[in-house]
């Protein structure tokens, strides 16, 4: 439950990458997206992702949060590796574990803020009762609890995303994985939903792993990452 949030342990890795490597086919071609990335992220980091386009930061980020496998190399969440899981296994883990945020608010446009919410809870054993104390406490995590029964079209840009990420949050995730999840938005909401990301890292203990080509966005993280043609650079 979002109630049980607690302050992040101290220097404890989440994430643990070692020789990290994705080649994609394209023809006769191969065309190498990450090069023997190793990368360890600690518990209740906010780290952030950044590069030029094609340099592997999105495909990185997609291995991580178990959407995407490597051609070799682990990632180790949590002590599991998950690019040894099989498919089911892998949506089970997703499902308890990661939370997704990306640029397209991904909203279904006929349900309420709230019933967008709810819908990972669905898949879950949980009461109607429960359910309800769990959206509603993600709703007020990003000020939109007087806004629950909203449409995405009677809404703003940025209070679609403060949806979207209290949609990621309702199942209490330990990872929020977000792909540049202030693209489409206007300056103000950014940063409004920047310093939502920045208070689960802080308040919350949640590590939060953010895709971003913008420097500004970057700043609200812990520590940030740069990735060169498939490899960290300094």
């Amino acid at each position: 439950m979002i109630g049980r949030f607690m302050a992040a342990e101290a220097e404890e890795p989440i994430v643990q990458i070692r020789e990290l490597f994705k080649v994609y086919q394209q023809g006769e071609i191969n065309v190498t997206a990450l090069n023997g990335i190793s990368l360890d992220i600690t518990r209740g980091e906010f780290l952030t992702l950044m590069g030029p386009s094609g340099s592997g930061k999105s495909t990185l980020l997609h291995i991580i949060a178990g959407v995407d496998r490597p051609t070799s190399g682990s990632c180790h969440v949590q002590g599991i590796d998950v690019t040894a899981l099989n498919e089911s296994e892998l949506a089970d883990w997703r499902n308890h574990n990661v939370g997704f945020v990306f640029q397209t608010f991904n909203l279904i446009p006929v349900l309420t803020a709230y019933e967008n919410v709810e819908l990972p809870l669905l898949l879950t054993r949980l009461s109607s009762g429960e359910r309800r104390r769990q959206v509603q406490t993600a709703l007020e995590l990003v000020g939109l609890a007087d806004r629950q029964h909203h449409l995405p079209r009677q809404l703003s840009g940025g209070q679609e995303q403060r949806v979207a990420i209290a949609r990621a949050l309702v199942t209490d995730p330990s990872l929020i994985v977000a792909d540049e999840p202030t693209g489409n938005l206007d300056s103000h909401s950014a940063q409004d939903v920047l310093t939502i990301l920045q208070s689960l890292s802080r308040s919350a203990g949640k590590t939060v792993i953010m895709v971003t080509h913008d420097p500004k966005a970057a700043a609200y993280g812990s520590r940030s990452v740069h990735l060169e043609k498939g490899e960290l650079s300094n």
